[in-house]
């Protein structure tokens, strides 16, 4: 007995030794250096959950015409009150099952704990208050955030080069999801993808950033 607890007890050290190490450890380790630029800087916005986060960015001229494979009469990319375009990764199974926590299944908490295929969410959204704990802003240059849209756009799955949409998946009626790349687990989930989002518009993170709290503490520490 008191064997077993030992071994709980140094797997649960462990644990926490290795989220501190991803929080305090900066990814890359040396900062980036971006050229400078007398352009207008856009905002780009974390939004944070419990345990997951999704990336919001501006719905400018850009934006609509990277993503305008999203665009028709049930996403409309034009909307005149649409202000952000949001976006989230995430395992199939957790995140098609389970839009409330009052919906929580075993199935999809199993598949979330071992491996699963992936899928993107993607959203509208008009004005978002700042600030407020849940979100926290960035500003990026025009060609950081042109790699954050190439980021997203190279993460959904295409097939004959028009990306798979999920039917009659959603939580609301204007919300999709699609089909994406990569494999989920605990390890190396929605979060994970998050920094490295993030770091391919620039930003720092952690070294490994499993949750909400430790992305947004190194994201603070490191920009």
């Amino acid at each position: 007995m008191r064997t077993g607890i030992r071994w709980l007890l140094r797997i649960v050290f462990l644990l926490v030794f290795l989220a501190a190490c991803g929080t305090f450890i900066p990814r890359p380790l040396i900062a980036p250096v971006e050229a400078s630029s007398a352009a207008a800087m856009r905002r780009v916005l974390l939004l944070s959950g419990p345990i997951h986060t999704d990336i919001a960015i501006p719905l400018e001229e850009e934006t609509r015409a990277a993503f305008s494979f999203l665009d028709n009469p049930d996403f409309p990319l034009g909307h005149p009150n649409a202000e952000w375009l949001i976006v989230g990764w995430g395992g199939r199974a957790f995140y098609l099952e389970t839009p409330t926590w009052a919906e929580l299944k075993p199935l999809p908490v199993l598949r979330a704990l071992t491996i699963d295929r992936s899928v993107l969410h993607v959203d509208l959204a008009g004005h978002i208050t700042e600030p407020q704990p849940a979100v926290a802003a960035f500003d990026l240059s025009g060609d950081q955030l042109a790699r954050l849209r190439k980021f997203i756009s190279d993460s959904f799955v295409r097939e004959a080069g028009v990306v798979v949409p999920i039917p009659d998946a959603g939580y609301g009626e204007i919300d999709r999801f699609f089909e994406a790349k990569g494999y989920f687990n605990a390890l190396l989930g929605c979060n994970t993808w998050t920094a490295a989002a993030l770091r391919s518009a620039g930003l720092r993170t952690g070294l490994w950033n499993p949750l909400p709290q430790s992305l947004r503490l190194s994201l603070g520490v490191y920009n």
